[in-house]
């Protein structure tokens, strides 16, 4: 049996006609800039295509019912394995979802108290907030409670004539609005604060008659069309928009019942060790283990050690600080990888294919070692593991590197090196460069006389924080996951200085396959402008979504033919080769070129194609982030996680602000492109600017002005300031997690 992956002529994305054999049962690195391939060679080929087979074993019904994978663009793959695949992509979830349910914890929890909890109360299902047997009933286990703010929906200064509902559907001359005039019941043009207590509750809540009727039909009353239309939804699932529309008439309250605790007053009063089960999800994992450790009970040792067993891999990744009850929206996307890849320790399973997507984000650099040791655990289980990745230890301790390059888009696309790390460092790649220069630790950092003052900060974890925070230089946040970083800048420091601050964070941009770097610019409507004005026609014309839009398609590019129970065929639409414009709108040019071959420029070219104020301006601060390569038109959803952030960087680069907040900007950036960053944010400090910058990353702490560290652990062992001065005051004097690590970086160097 051959141990290669074989993959030959690979023509996904830029991917230049690839072929490579990836050695099975090794623990695998694949490097390179953003967009030079790595993603298109191992999640769009290697996880599609495992995934696609995987998934045609299954019936027509499971098929139709599962996510659909294109096949990629290869001559020929052989030998994959069943895959696994460990993303960034937020765990998301609902009200319900936490770290305890996520992780199966939860599970054993309620087992455990099912068996031996006092009072006895019944099965595992008593102990569950999702289930009616142990929910607490006033708030259906969720552990608040919704209701419709009249104040903040009626302006009772304000008649029906004026618009006193403040809900867009109820504004004068929509229909519900008409129905109320037409009742003849209101009278229209009374302030609502006029209203007597009748008239209120009839436009409030409806009335009904000896009957119970209402008096109108079509009058229900605005509390209770608010309630419906917004209550009785999963808000979660609806659109933004919609979502903060009905938020912004909602009063959410702890449960007066439950006071947050989810379960029925049974459940709650059951105890173990004089602990309910909703104390121990409110502990940190690290004092849970330690209470689970004096329960000494035969009749349930195996549930004690599967709980054990699941905290113990939770801890020793690096959560330490979480418990069971923490919601698992609220989870950054670092811990969310860490989440999923703890539900696969423990499996028995071998000769998989585990993928993961930067493992080491959100990691302190004092944590890597902990995951460098969970990767090797799964190789020498027998599995293969392929890791796209850019931080230093872990490249080193792979036993076989990939490097995709040269560069990124149309210059990438090529494998430039496969081997191991001291075969790297002899090669004159991009990464090898990378990998030996070193950057150097901040002797002349920026002084300072001004700051920024928070006081008695105790959100969270902090500890009644007192600091200052330098202006017009630029400062790092540092500390372990945990330790109150986030807090402090994102929450207390944005808080206490609202204005003038362009936060950069680490959210989500949504994407579609009609979003473009040119449409989250704000570009193409100004592209569209100067095409239209110089051939004298609409700009309508020069959008795929109007009169621009090919006949065939409507602009979508493909044509989709739906099959019953089968997976939908997608192709290219051949009648206008997938570009989504139709043959008028192409005959239109500017400067001799067409709509579609200006969205098809990179933004190098377009930059010097253009002779456009705000248009180059934001060129230039794309190319100022590294993505000069990238074209205008392609779709941000084909783009990687760094590429993602880049531009989000590159969006805000040049708003009117003074104090710049980012939250881990390294996020994705090959070591090469960090150096670019440090570049931009010394521009910027340059200028006069205030940065403050959350981050791990050990080269941008060196090139740090000032250094606030966070600590000296994480959860309630962290929310303290343990260390502030520059780079050579850490060196010298700081004994915290990141004066080691930095200690480390500068003696290897």
């Amino acid at each position: 049996m051959n141990n290669n992956i074989i993959i030959q002529g690979l023509k996904q994305n830029n991917l230049k006609n690839v072929s490579l054999q990836i050695p099975k049962h090794k623990l695998i690195v694949f490097t390179g800039v953003s967009g030079s391939g790595k993603s298109s060679i191992v999640f769009d080929t290697i996880a599609a295509e495992s995934q696609r087979q995987m998934k045609d074993t299954y019936p027509a019904f499971i098929r139709g019912r599962m996510p659909k994978y294109p096949r990629p663009d290869v001559d020929k793959i052989e030998n994959l394995s069943a895959s696994i695949i460990i993303d960034q992509t937020p765990l998301g979830g609902n009200i319900r979802s936490t770290v305890g349910t996520i992780s199966d914890l939860y599970t054993s929890l309620r087992l455990l108290y099912s068996r031996i909890g006092k009072p006895f109360v019944g099965s595992a299902s008593h102990f569950s907030f999702n289930d009616p047997n142990g929910m607490c009933p006033t708030c259906s286990g969720i552990g608040i409670t919704k209701t419709v703010d009249i104040n903040k929906l009626v302006d009772f200064d304000k008649s029906l004539n004026q618009g006193c509902i403040k809900e867009s559907t109820f504004a004068p001359n929509t229909w519900y609005w008409k129905q109320y005039k037409e009742s003849k019941l209101f009278d229209m043009d009374k302030p609502i604060a006029q209203y007597s207590d009748e008239e209120l509750s009839l436009l409030l809540y409806g009335r009904r008659n000896h009957d119970k009727k209402l008096v109108n039909e079509k009058i229900t009353g605005v509390y209770h069309k608010i309630t419906q239309k917004y209550l009785t939804r999963d808000l979660s699932k609806l659109i933004t928009p919609i979502k903060d529309k009905g938020n912004s008439f909602i009063s959410q309250n702890l449960c007066p019942d439950c006071q947050g605790k989810r379960l029925n007053s049974a459940a709650l009063n059951c105890k173990i060790m004089n602990y309910t089960i909703n104390d121990m999800c409110e502990m940190e994992l690290s004092d849970l283990i330690h209470v689970l450790e004096t329960i000494h009970d035969a009749s349930v040792q195996s549930v004690l050690d599967t709980l054990k067993s699941g905290i113990k891999r939770l801890i020793d990744i690096g959560l330490p600080y979480l418990h069971l009850n923490r919601e698992s929206s609220s989870l950054s996307g670092g811990e969310a990888q860490r989440l999923k890849l703890v539900r696969y320790m423990g499996s028995s399973l071998t000769d998989m294919i585990y993928i993961f997507d930067e493992p080491s984000v959100g990691m302190h650099p004092h944590d890597v070692e902990r995951m460098i040791l969970l990767l090797q655990d799964l190789r020498d289980k027998g599995n293969t593991v392929i890791v796209v990745e850019h931080d230093r230890d872990i490249i080193a301790i792979a036993d076989e590197i990939i490097d995709i390059g040269k560069y990124a888009g149309t210059h990438g696309g090529n494998i430039v090196f496969q081997g191991d790390y001291k075969e790297l460092l002899l090669t004159d790649t991009l990464t090898a460069r990378a990998l030996l220069e070193e950057t150097d630790i901040n002797h002349t950092p920026r002084k300072w006389n001004t700051s920024f003052s928070i006081k008695d900060a105790n959100q969270h974890n902090l500890k009644h924080v007192h600091v200052n925070i330098p202006k017009h230089i630029i400062n790092v946040i540092s500390g372990v996951a945990g330790s109150g970083k986030s807090t402090l800048i994102s929450k207390v420091f944005t808080n206490t200085y609202p204005n003038d601050i362009i936060h950069v964070d680490q959210s989500q941009i949504t994407t579609s396959t009609k979003s473009t770097p040119a449409t989250y610019l704000d570009i193409l409507s100004d592209i569209r402008t100067l095409f239209a004005n110089h051939c004298n026609v609409g700009k309508d014309h020069f959008s795929f979504n109007s009169t621009g839009a090919c006949e065939k398609c409507q602009g979508k590019g493909v044509l989709i033919t739906e099959l019953i129970f089968m997976d939908p065929i997608i192709n290219t639409c051949e009648h206008c080769g997938g570009n989504r414009y139709n043959q008028l709108a192409l005959s239109y040019t500017y400067k001799h070129k067409n709509i579609v071959d200006v969205l098809n420029m990179s933004i190098e070219e377009a930059l010097m194609f253009f002779d456009h104020k705000k248009i180059n301006t934001k060129l230039q601060a794309m190319k100022d982030v590294g993505l000069a390569y990238m074209s205008l038109g392609q779709p941000l959803s084909t783009l990687s996680g760094g590429e993602l952030q880049r531009i989000k960087l590159a969006k805000h680069l040049n708003k009117k602000g003074k104090v710049y907040v980012f939250d881990e900007p390294t996020t994705g950036l090959h070591i090469s492109d960090i150096k670019k960053l440090l570049k931009l944010f010394n521009h910027l400090a340059d200028k006069g600017n205030t940065l403050i910058i959350i981050e791990h990353n050990l080269d941008v702490i060196k090139q740090a002005d000032w250094i606030i560290d966070i600590g000296p652990n994480g959860g309630k062992n962290g929310g303290e300031v343990v260390f502030q001065g520059t780079p050579l005051d850490m060196l010298q004097y700081s004994k915290t997690h990141t004066a080691n690590s930095l200690r480390k970086a500068v003696k290897n160097t």
